[in-house]
Order: C-alpha cells, then sequence, then structure tokens
C-alpha cells in the first residue's frame, strides 16, 4: 500500500508539480527536477513547524528554507556552507525552489546558517526526518535482506582524551586484587556485557548505555592485510535491497562495529513490518547478536569469525549467496561518502557531525525509494 502511494505521488509530481514550475521558472536541470521530487517526498515543513518558534528570532518559515537548502546540498555534494549561499546566490532555480523569492539578497549570511543548523541538530532533525520517511514508506513492507556495515568519518576536531568506561556498580565496588581467589573468599559473577544488557532492553534503554560520542582515533585492517588509523568517529548503518538506509548510528571511532548491531535491529524493526535476514559480516559473530536476530523473527547470516584460517568453515551455499546482499551496506556507505557529503565533515561536536551525515542519508534514500517506482 506504502509503495502504491509512492507511485502515486511520484506520478503527480512528474505530471502536475513539475510542469508548473518549469512553466512559471524555466527549464530545470535533471539535479534541480530531482531536488524538486526530494522535497515533495521529504514534506520537510511537518518537521521543522515544531522546533517551538514563540515569536522570536527567524520565522519558521525562513528555517524551513534553510533546511531545503542543507538537503540542495547533500544531494548537490556542495563541500561547505559558504558554497551553498554563493550557489544560492548565483542560481535562481535553486533559490526558489528551496523557497527565496525575493532575490540573491534574501538569502541568509553564513552566521544565520550556521545557528540554523546548530538548532536542527540540538532537535534531532536528522533523524527525525530520515526515521519518517522509512516509517512511512516502508512501514508495511517485508526487507529480505537487512545488511548491517560501520564506516570511518574522518573529522577536522582534536581527537578526544580516551578514558575507560564503568559502569555505576563498578564504579562502586571495591577493586579486587588480581589472581586466584583465596580459599574461602566469594567471587562476585561478571558484570552482564553490553551485548547481553541489550538483548534484553528496549531501544530507549540499550541507546542510553551507550558511550558517549567524540572525536577519537579509530583503526581496522584493510584488504592488504595493513592497518589504517583516521581521526574521528564511525557510522554504522543497516540497509534493505535497493540501497535504501534504514537506520544509523553514530559512534565514537573506536567503539567495535558489534557494540551498535542490536541497536540498529532494533530500530529497523521499528521502522518496517518484519525483516527476514540479517546480514553481518565476521565482527558482529556474538551469541546475543544471533539471539536478537532470531527474537525479532530473523534469519541471521554472519560470517564466523575465527582467527585461524585453516580452522575456518565455509559458510552454506544458500547462506553464502545471501551473504552477498551485504554488499548493500558497503555500496551505502561509498556512496555517502562519495557523492553526499560523508566526507567533507567539518561541523565539530556529534549532535552536528550526525545531522551533517543524516542529511546525506536522508538524500540517498528519497533516492533509493524513487527509483523503485520510476
Amino acid at each position: 500500500m506504502a509503495l502504491k502511494q509512492l507511485t502515486r505521488l511520484v506520478y503527480n509530481i512528474q505530471r502536475q508539480l513539475l510542469r508548473a514550475l518549469q512553466e512559471a521558472l524555466g527549464p530545470l536541470s535533471p539535479q534541480e527536477q530531482r531536488l524538486v521530487q526530494i522535497l515533495e517526498l521529504l514534506k520537510l515543513e511537518k518537521h521543522v513547524d515544531c522546533l517551538g518558534w514563540k515569536g522570536n528570532g527567524r520565522h519558521p518559515q525562513s528555517r524551513l528554507f534553510m533546511a531545503r537548502a542543507f538537503v540542495a546540498k547533500a544531494l548537490l555534494n556542495i563541500p561547505t556552507t559558504k558554497e551553498l549561499i554563493r550557489q544560492l546566490g548565483s542560481s535562481t532555480n535553486l533559490r526558489r525552489l528551496c523557497g527565496w523569492e525575493d532575490g540573491p539578497r534574501s538569502v541568509p549570511d553564513k552566521s544565520i546558517f550556521s545557528r540554523a543548523f546548530a538548532g536542527f541538530a540540538s532537535m534531532g532533525l536528522g533523524q527525525r526526518v530520515h526515521e519518517a520517511l522509512i516509517s512511512e514508506r516502508l512501514g508495511s513492507e517485508v526487507i529480505e535482506h537487512a545488511a548491517t556495515d560501520g564506516t570511518a568519518i574522518e573529522a577536522r576536531e582534536r581527537a578526544a582524551k580516551a578514558t575507560q568506561e564503568a559502569t555505576p556498580e563498578q564504579a562502586k565496588a571495591p577493586r579486587r586484587k588480581r589472581g586466584r581467589p583465596r580459599k574461602g573468599e566469594v567471587v562476585p559473577p561478571p558484570e552482564p556485557t553490553r551485548l547481553q544488557r541489550h538483548l534484553g532492553g528496549s531501544l530507549e534503554d540499550n541507546l542510553k548505555t551507550m558511550p558517549p560520542v567524540q572525536c577519537g582515533w579509530g583503526c581496522k585492517t584493510n584488504s592488504q592485510g595493513n592497518t589504517d588509523y583516521w581521526r574521528g568517529c564511525k557510522l554504522h548503518i543497516i540497509t534493505a535491497e535497493g540501497d535504501i538506509p534504514l537506520s544509523a548510528y553514530l559512534s565514537s571511532a573506536s567503539m567495535h562495529d558489534s557494540q551498535a548491531a542490536i541497536i540498529l535491529e532494533q530500530s529497523a524493526a521499528a521502522r518496517t513490518k518484519a525483516m527476514l535476514c540479517q546480514i553481518k559480516d565476521s565482527a558482529c559473530d556474538a551469541q546475543a547478536i544471533r539471539e536478537h536476530s532470531q527474537k525479532i523473527g530473523s534469519v541471521p547470516i554472519i560470517e564466523k569469525r575465527d582467527y585461524r584460517a585453516e580452522n575456518a568453515v565455509p559458510m552454506e551455499p544458500d547462506r553464502a549467496r545471501r551473504y552477498q546482499a551485504r554488499s548493500s551496506a558497503e555500496r551505502v556507505n561509498s556512496e555517502l561518502k562519495d557523492n553526499h557529503g560523508g566526507r567533507t565533515l567539518r561541523v565539530r561536536g556529534a549532535a552536528k557531525a550526525g545531522l551533517h551525515l543524516f542529511f546525506g542519508l536522508i538524500v540517498m534514500s528519497a533516492e533509493a525509494l524513487l527509483r523503485m517506482v520510476q
């Protein structure tokens, strides 16, 4: 039903809205036509209006125009806000499609754009728009393959000092001496791991257990067996067939991919009717993750982690065929970096970094949905 409504919406955009805009503005480039379709699909006015304007500052309509401009920035892969403002001033069509009708001088300056961006980040606008888009368009759909992957995001800020994380119970408990316990000494049971806690918790509760997101150092082994290092953060995504991002989570660069796996499954499950297969690489080879996939009605297809190549067990042929669908998540990460701002992260702070990346994911989600019905 949702896809039928999407097909009808796209038909109306192409037969009515685009024709009317071309009569008013003149010929639109393919990118401008795509921007019209994406903005019509997102309906940003439903989300920007709830930012709580009380008669002070700029009217929500101006903030709506700037939100549209940030979507255009992600679509056109414009590297900086300064360049975005320049293009808004020089392109009449782009400026008017975002909402400014009174010439280049009606476009706000960089400081106003920056304050608006900070406001959008503090209210979680990117996550809100993306969640609404996926829930509305895929909420009644069954996803065959849900693939998970994490990717490095380089940032332009100083890395925070690493601190050792401890639970409140661990902080209060007296430290025990290392080594074998003394005769008669009662050894308390080990604290459950984060994944074990996530297995029985709700999405809201599990998010509270996650460490704060900070700029830091991360490392990973590349295809040549060498270790690559980066300074910044890490983006974890779960995608559906058709390269549609279902959900995403931003973490510190040093966090292991497995720590976000259950949270991604929970958020994606809340936005879709069902997911048949959960496809993950060996980083997520953990019993708690397998149990959670089965708990939500999915079949876990996870590459086995074995540090000895001679002991590696080959995947069953049917599972191996389905495992190839994991390339969807890799393509989404690559597309985000190459064409939608993933390599041009210039803002500081986790909230702003997340908003910048989510604008790219929103554009990619809308484009993937449009491809399904065109």
